[in-house]
């Protein structure tokens, strides 16, 4: 038996609807986490990610919630970002890390991408993030 589905995404991946987001006209690929459920796991257990994806984390409320790497083998980097689609501040976040990475003020979206992910492409704080469910 042949699956279509990419060999890089685990199951959880699989079943996680997706959206494509613009960041200063770059698109990321992302997997929406917007239950308590997924957004508890998170990218926890995921040994790779594609090439410009990443997960989009979508609170009912605007929030100070905090994120941590428990059980995240991958280095990554989040964006924290207001209702209105600016990202407030970003933050580096190392494999495995229990370190808490907070919003510089309430956020309504958080976005990680591979570590570095950002910076490449020159996305600050104040970017406009495009296609926010």
């Amino acid at each position: 038996m042949t699956s279509l589905v990419p060999a890089t995404l685990s199951a959880q991946g699989r079943l996680l609807p997706t959206t494509t987001l613009h960041l200063a006209g770059i698109p990321a690929y992302v997997e929406i986490a917007a239950t308590p459920e997924v957004r508890n796991r998170g990218l926890m257990f995921r040994e790779s990610l594609p090439p410009d994806h990443g997960m989009l984390f979508v609170f009912d409320n605007m929030t100070m919630t905090c994120f941590w790497m428990r059980n995240t083998p991958l280095p990554l980097s989040i964006a924290f970002i207001d209702e209105a689609g600016r990202i407030i501040n970003l933050r580096d976040m190392q494999p495995y890390s229990e370190a808490d990475h907070c919003p510089k003020r309430p956020m309504r979206y958080a976005l990680e991408m591979p570590q570095g992910w950002f910076d490449r492409y020159g996305i600050k704080a104040g970017t406009l993030v495009e296609g926010l469910p």
